[in-house]
């Protein structure tokens, strides 16, 4: 068989199969839209926290007004005892407990020690914990400024410092527009690596899964294509519709597409020849999408990682694929600043076509 009719003896089974079709194409439709809809408030808006004022003065009360008028937060009682605000908060009626010292007033007019503000949170939430943080941070910024400020400047020279912070490529600070670029690689990568080797896998429950060298790098092409239109649908289309930011370097991801791809269905179909059954593929291979996500060092970065688990993650096409596409598509990065990430996913690419081929490519083909 040719290069070009296995290329469209693929097509034709992919659309042919409904759990081919719903596995390579349409559940990146799905997931374009699923996913990100929970996160579509970007940010934590009124987390209910319980205020300790035990200042009660003039300045701690006007902390705890700015503090419920800011988008994070949500004042739900103001209490004077810190033990009654730790029971609120540990029986879930509360995501945060503020404590405002005695004599903070006094500590941040004269820079005396011995009080301050104490913010305790439920850590199971980290994004709702760090808006509570940001939160708290930006009042008592707002606080030093507009009411101390000005009675400080009759002893100190100089107006008080201004902070200035500007985010460069996740303009909104939104956590949509932080975790989907990532999670749309693994999403790419996952819906792949599934389609192929389920196809491999049925032809094995066939005992035709051994080809010709031109019907493998046909089948290679036609599931190679199928990605980079889900590539292209993600990075492209559902990024804009999302509003998620993107146009970065469009022609540094047309040209990484090819890659990343042509590496996941070679891996595809070389670990579905492995497989028995269509189902047995599935099974194994989409609980490693959460471990996969967690490898790329999107949720923690992989200089912090033990170096053997690192090392390991770079044997992932997803870990290669999110430092090229996401620093390209979202930070306006040249192809010759992700050389080092574009040139693992090369050899990756390389490695498992050739490994693939070894395994799958038969001079003569026979039942396995």
């Amino acid at each position: 068989m040719s290069v070009g009719k296995a290329f469209l003896a693929t097509w034709r089974a992919i659309f042919k199969s409904r759990e081919l079709l719903a596995t390579t194409l349409l559940a990146v439709l799905l997931y374009s839209f699923y996913y990100p809809a929970p996160y579509a408030q970007q940010t934590s808006q009124k987390l209910p926290v319980v205020v300790v004022d035990q200042d009660d003065s003039t300045l701690s009360r006007a902390m705890v007004r700015d503090l419920d008028a800011t988008r994070a937060i949500r004042v739900q009682a103001v209490e004077t005892s810190m033990l009654a605000a730790r029971a609120t908060m540990n029986a879930g009626e509360a995501d945060g407990v503020i404590l405002i010292a005695d004599g903070l007033g006094r500590q941040l007019r004269t820079g005396s020690p011995g009080s301050g503000v104490g913010v305790w949170v439920n850590a199971t939430y980290l994004v709702r914990a760090s808006a509570i943080r940001d939160a708290v941070t930006g009042v008592i910024q707002n606080l030093a400024v507009t009411r101390l400020a000005p009675a400080s400047q009759a002893t100190r020279a100089g107006p008080p410092i201004s902070i200035v912070s500007e985010p460069l490529f996740n303009l909104t600070g939104g956590y949509k527009n932080y975790v989907f670029p990532a999670v749309a690689v693994v999403i790419i990568q996952q819906t792949l690596l599934i389609g192929a080797a389920s196809f491999m896998a049925g032809r094995r429950r066939e005992g035709t899964w051994r080809m010709g060298l031109s019907e493998y790098l046909g089948t290679l092409a036609a599931f190679s294509s199928a990605g980079a239109v889900t590539c292209l649908f993600l990075f492209g289309m559902a990024f804009w519709i999302q509003g998620v930011p993107v146009g970065g370097n469009i022609g540094g991801v047309i040209a990484i597409t090819p890659v990343f791809v042509i590496c996941i269905a070679a891996l595809g179909l070389g670990l579905g020849s492995f497989f028995d059954r269509f189902e047995r593929a599935m099974a194994i291979i989409a609980p490693a999408s959460v471990p996969f996500f967690f490898l790329t060092g999107a949720a923690w970065p992989l200089n912090q990682m033990p170096t053997v688990v690192a090392a390991i993650a770079w044997l992932i096409p997803s870990t290669a694929g999110l430092h090229t596409f996401v620093p390209l598509n979202q930070m306006g990065a040249s192809l010759y600043e992700v050389r080092e990430a574009a040139g693992i996913l090369l050899a990756l690419a390389a490695t498992c076509v050739v490994l693939a081929g070894k395994r799958i490519v038969s001079r003569s083909p026979t039942s396995g």
